[in-house]
């Protein structure tokens, strides 16, 4: 029997827990990050240097989090000075696969959405004109 405070997760509604989940597949330095160290681990300075753009407070603050979440390990290796690697658990693994298919979708369907968006604007400079 269920207890009478447990509710059913319900991600449209402002209360639910299950949107933070949602928040972190919604970033994008946390998808990239995943999808990297989804094959194998690698170093801070590593990540750093393959995802363009990012910085090294970003980077920082996104593994951390996805460390408290559960998705992401870290592990200090005995070195000087110290050299810290990041490596993908089973869980983070599970978002992985599941998160995978939405970049090979933009990378895919990159040309379409900016002819979209071409469109869109021009469209939009002729009815302010």
């Amino acid at each position: 029997m269920k207890a009478a405070n447990s509710k059913i997760p319900n991600a449209y509604s402002a209360e639910c827990p299950t949107r933070q989940i949602l928040d972190r597949v919604g970033d994008k330095w946390a998808v990239l990050i995943l999808l990297l160290v989804r094959d194998e681990p690698m170093r801070f300075n590593a990540l750093r240097r393959a995802i363009e753009g990012i910085s090294q407070k970003m980077l920082s603050q996104v593994l951390k989090s996805l460390e408290r979440d559960g998705l992401m390990r870290r592990r200090a290796i005995a070195t000087v000075p110290v050299t810290v690697e990041y490596s993908i658990t089973p869980l983070g693994a599970t978002l992985a696969d599941a998160v995978d298919p939405l970049r090979e979708w933009a990378e895919n369907n990159l040309k379409e959405v900016l002819n979209a968006q071409r469109r869109y604007d021009a469209a939009r400079k002729d009815i302010a004109a």
